[in-house]
């Protein structure tokens, strides 16, 4: 049997970030072979890492990798179990890998990420490998990649706390007006990671979806305006509908005939009516589409300037140096989202050793 010197031990950890207590038992196994005990290391970490297939990893990072002229970005989403391990170098490192990885191989899954290679290996081990010295489970859980041509730019948006990232493709009339568009895309991307939309348009979302949500949200307006009234303060509006998806012609044009109604039966000269109808009309369009203003990046009301829409603030920004432009995609990812975190109960999980 091998002597496992003080050095051995120092150099397999140099080279593994494993723990000295496990270098000291890789080495004593594989009777001081340094490589097998490298393979050694290798394979327990990965059996450990696989052992904790059924636990919740749900905090973690979203890397993001921009192309210097703005033709392409990447995000990754990866997870950890604890917030701890999310703010270690090792980790740090193993998520800016990924998403470069990806964005290199131009990769729009997962599963093809894995599949390719790095410095000589499937990037699958390069990443269990890095898992298994990290020692917590960590999953590379979600991707996305916008490409550009000449006349779109494509920009992006992390959050300081690296829990929320945002890429956004602008397609315009030109490569001038391409070039120009760089730092609203970027100030796009800042407002979707901060207001949550979930689609680009209300023309997106799905009509049973729609109806369920309109039949809810009444119901909640009903419930607050039983509590207005008995504090006898004002009641809310209840809207007839919550998107312009609702709104077909027929719609507006009866909702039109109302407001010249309500103007004839005010006494008000039907000449001016065509300056007072088109303001009534859109403020009903506005009354009458929350769900739009909530979940649409194309409709909610664009956090740097109110009084504009993402989309209208835009389409001016294009008009200042004389083109046009429309949001043309977005991908937003949030660490953990649509995980459910699993609580630990320290008391029970001691118990349960003791018993």
């Amino acid at each position: 049997m091998a002597e496992i010197t003080a050095a051995m031990v120092k150099e397999l950890r140099s080279a593994t970030d494993a723990p000295m207590m496990d270098c000291k038992k890789a080495l004593t196994e594989n009777d001081g072979d340094f490589d097998k005990a490298v393979e050694f290391l290798r394979e327990r970490g990965i059996a450990k890492s696989a052992n904790k297939a059924d636990r919740i990893a749900a905090e973690g990072s979203i890397g993001l990798k921009i192309a210097d002229d703005f033709s392409k970005a990447t995000l990754v989403e990866v997870n950890s179990e604890t917030d701890f391990v999310a703010k270690n170098d090792g980790f740090k490192n193993l998520v800016s890998t990924s998403v470069t990885q990806a964005f290199t191989e131009n990769c729009d899954t997962v599963t093809a990420l894995r599949e390719t290679e790095l410095d000589g290996k499937s990037f699958a081990l390069v990443f269990d490998e890095s898992v298994a010295k990290i020692g917590e489970k960590i999953e590379l859980r979600r991707m996305a990649t916008l490409s550009a041509n000449a006349n779109t730019i494509v920009n992006g948006y992390v959050h300081s706390n690296t829990r929320i990232g945002v890429i956004v493709a602008i397609e315009c009339d030109s490569e001038k007006t391409a070039k120009a568009m760089t730092d609203i895309a970027k100030n796009v991307a800042m407002h979707a990671s901060a207001m949550k939309p979930t689609t680009l348009s209300y023309k997106d979302f799905d009509a049973d979806f729609v109806q369920s949500e309109t039949i809810g949200r009444i119901e909640v307006i009903k419930k607050e305006n039983e509590e207005l009234a008995r504090l006898k303060k004002p009641l809310k509006n209840i809207p007839q509908y919550i998107s312009m998806s609702q709104m077909t012609p027929e719609v507006l044009a009866e909702a039109e005939a109302a407001i010249k109604a309500e103007l004839k039966s005010q006494g008000k000269p039907e000449q001016i009516w065509d300056k007072i109808v088109p303001g009534q009309l859109a403020r009903f369009i506005d009354d009458n589409s929350s769900l739009d203003k909530e979940l649409a990046l194309l409709d909610q009301n664009y956090v740097l300037d109110d009084k504009l829409t993402v989309a209208q603030a835009v389409e001016a920004h294009a008009k200042a140096v004389g083109g046009t432009a429309i949001i043309s995609a977005f991908f937003r990812l949030e660490v953990g989202e649509g995980l459910e975190k699993k609580v630990d109960d320290f008391a029970a999980e001691v118990a349960a050793q003791m018993a």
